[in-house]
């Protein structure tokens, strides 16, 4: 590829978006991991909370795993998604200001986390503990993402949506869907609410979000991340393009019924218990047949009909 060729395709896209997410990954996954280890070390040395509340463990825990799972891997996440979707649909970003909006909305998020979960202003559901005005700015820029990704697809210049694109979609569509509902509140003041829900219902709300916010936000989304750089660092087509249908397709139906294996021998009826149990069982199948294709991938070329060509 000539110099002009490579200028004018660095032109095409809205890199300086993904630079951006990219960077605050490296960042916010440093600082997520160093309360990680300070939380061990207090493990064995309770002094190290210096005896102040906001460095104890029941106030950091949370803290560190907002900023590892949201900080660290939501920048991560938005930066590839974001990437991916360009090079797959040979378009530029749909809306840059509203890109724009979702990176720094979402900085602002995790500042306001960092700041108020410290100071112990939270709604106690673990993965969920941000309280009402932050979860309000949580909708809006994922409204935003959803806007932007979507809407680039729209305007694609490639008639095939590639496999890591149902993945990214996937994750982002179900992610709203589990925030809003698990964060049904009523606010009684500035920065403290009640769910709306209560006793095992809350429970069960809970765990349907706490799950699948692993399946969707830790495991869906990146599987997209496998489904396009695998194949492009190999340089070959994915092995199996009619496994991959498979796979999404298993993997998104399977995944949302698991919740109920978090809330063995409680007050949830036996049959949810049950039912929770049968489906994580299910799920060794899509965990299997995404594991292949990424390994097959690897070891030569399959039966694939959908190649990466970004």
């Amino acid at each position: 590829m000539d110099v002009t060729a490579a200028s004018s395709r660095v032109d095409t896209f809205n890199y300086g978006v993904v630079r951006q997410f990219a960077v605050m990954t490296v960042v916010w996954g440093i600082v997520g991991m160093a309360v990680g280890v300070l939380l061990a070390a207090q493990l064995i040395w309770p002094e190290l909370n210096f005896n102040t509340p906001w460095l104890s463990f029941g106030r950091l825990r949370p803290l560190h795993t907002n900023a590892v799972i949201f900080a660290f891997g939501g920048s991560a996440l938005f930066a590839t998604s974001y990437y991916v979707v360009q090079r797959t649909c040979q378009a530029r970003l749909f809306c840059g200001p509203l890109a724009a909006f979702t990176f720094w909305g979402w900085q602002l998020v995790i500042v306001a986390a960092a700041i108020t979960l410290p100071l112990g202003i939270t709604s106690s559901k673990e993965y969920a503990e941000l309280e009402w005005p932050i979860d309000l700015l949580i909708t809006a820029v994922w409204v935003a993402y959803a806007v932007v990704f979507f809407g680039t697809i729209v305007k694609r210049k490639t008639r095939h949506i590639y496999v890591a694109n149902w993945f990214f979609g996937a994750y982002i569509l179900t992610i709203a869907l589990l925030h809003i509902v698990n964060n049904i509140e009523m606010p009684v003041s500035l920065w403290k609410s009640y769910s709306a829900y209560a006793g095992v219902q809350d429970a069960m709300i809970q765990w349907w979000y706490g799950h699948n916010a692993v399946g969707f936000f830790l495991t869906t989304s990146f599987l997209g991340m496998m489904y396009y750089f695998i194949p492009k660092q190999a340089e070959r087509p994915i092995y199996s393009y009619r496994l991959s249908i498979v796979h999404f397709w298993a993997l998104n139906f399977t995944y949302m019924w698991a919740g109920p294996h978090h809330l063995q021998y409680t007050a949830l009826p036996d049959w949810a218990q049950s039912l929770g149990m049968v489906f994580s069982l299910i799920l060794l199948a899509p965990s299997w047949g995404g594991m292949i294709n990424g390994i097959m991938t690897l070891s030569g070329p399959g039966t694939s009909c959908a190649p990466t060509r970004s």
